[in-house]
């Protein structure tokens, strides 16, 4: 029988390949010429969850009760346990976990599902350049229109709302951001928050900040929740992951958090396309967050000693990184004489080490890459030394 010819939908032919699948095919290639690759491309957590954490879903997953379909909004109980997290950081956060917390699959799966929610076609969405991918995709499925909003070193990697023309403003539904950032591994201050509260109320902007990274911080320098600000839940929701604190990537459990009317409108869509997250794992979930939180302070120390080992490495190629405040990322300028795509292509092709071009992160990011630190100190070592012979 004669195959159907099968067509895409135009929406897919809008977004750019997937930064992280395209590195994977390409580390593929190179795995199967019998090469040792060393991946610091995706941000995936070499360290497993911790052992308590997986009694707790162990424990969840034999209770018959936990068998059936969750409620979508997300168990009471773990969206208490999410509102009294916030509470137990100390800066007089308050959540109503029955109106102000939903979870999700993932806080990349809300942050995706956002735009259907706030944004007719044409509309524009603020999405900070480099940035998570996620931003762009979301708004375009939306058919909304993408804003890039660049990010410069000499601006610390925070908007400058000053070079935002007051017409882009004027149009503006969203605005993401990221702090602790994804790729740049920089923080914002309080007055920068301040200022995006005011330019939110301003123009009637939904702010989501994506926290994913806040509890991996460097030099006890805790970054701030742009829900500790005053005015924060008047204009925006904070989009948080057990994903990275915690370990715990596969797992797929997050949350969204702060104006009620967001959470209400994401937690509408959620509704009508998803069945919720197992309630096995988020009584995982509320181990985690309810838990000793001796094991996050334990996996800082892990990631501290790393980014300072791949600082004197990378810095001893020759090669310029922004000192990570947070995260477990570098950003590092590239070489002259290329692109970041040119280089990051050398660098697997001939060091066997996956790092990531900036210009996966949009228009920003080029002429810079991105390595993780989820390997241990001996292989980022190898991984630079191969790298520098490459330089």
């Amino acid at each position: 029988m004669t195959p159907i010819h099968v067509q895409l939908a135009d929406r897919l032919g809008q977004l750019p390949p997937y930064l992280f699948a395209e590195l994977d095919r390409l580390k593929q290639e190179v795995v199967a010429r019998g090469v040792d690759v060393i991946s610091l491309g995706i941000g995936d957590p070499d360290l497993p969850t911790p052992p308590h954490i997986i009694e707790a879903l162990c424990r969840a997953a034999r209770d018959p009760a936990n068998h059936q379909y969750p409620s979508y909004e997300g168990m009471l109980r773990f969206r208490r346990a999410v509102a009294d997290w916030y509470a137990a950081r100390g800066t007089g956060i308050k959540l109503d976990p029955a109106t102000e917390v939903v979870s999700l699959i993932g806080s990349k799966e809300g942050i995706g599902h956002l735009p259907w929610a706030f944004v007719n076609p044409g509309e524009a969405v603020l999405c900070p350049t480099p940035g998570y991918p996620v931003y762009e995709a979301g708004t375009l499925f939306a058919h909304g229109e993408v804003v890039e909003i660049l990010l410069r070193e000499e601006d610390r990697f925070l908007i400058d709302y000053s070079k935002i023309p007051q017409g882009i403003l004027e149009r503006a539904r969203v605005l993401f951001l990221n702090y602790p950032c994804n790729p740049t591994a920089t923080c914002a201050p309080k007055s920068f928050y301040e200022e995006t509260i005011e330019v939110a109320q301003a123009f009637d902007i939904i702010v989501c900040h994506d926290a994913a990274y806040s509890e991996i911080y460097y030099d006890d320098q805790r970054p701030l929740s742009f829900l500790d600000l005053p005015g924060a839940k008047e204009v925006g929701v904070e989009f948080h992951s057990l994903s990275k604190t915690y370990n715990m990537t596969g797992w797929r459990l997050g949350w969204v958090a702060g104006n009620r009317e967001v959470v209400a409108g994401l937690g509408k869509i959620k509704t009508n396309i998803d069945s919720g997250v197992f309630q096995a794992v988020q009584e995982a979930g509320i181990t985690a967050l309810s838990g000793d939180q001796s094991c996050v302070a334990d996996l800082r120390a892990t990631y501290q000693r790393r980014r300072d080992v791949a600082l004197a490495g990378l810095k001893r190629i020759g090669l310029e990184p922004v000192t990570p405040e947070a995260a477990f990322y570098v950003w590092i300028h590239c070489p002259e004489g290329g692109t970041a795509a040119e280089f990051a292509a050398r660098v697997l092709q001939e060091a066997g080490v996956v790092i990531t071009p900036g210009i996966g992160f949009g228009s920003g990011g080029e002429g810079y890459v991105r390595m993780t630190l989820t390997v241990d100190e001996a292989r980022l070592e190898e991984a630079i030394e191969r790298i520098g012979k490459v330089m």
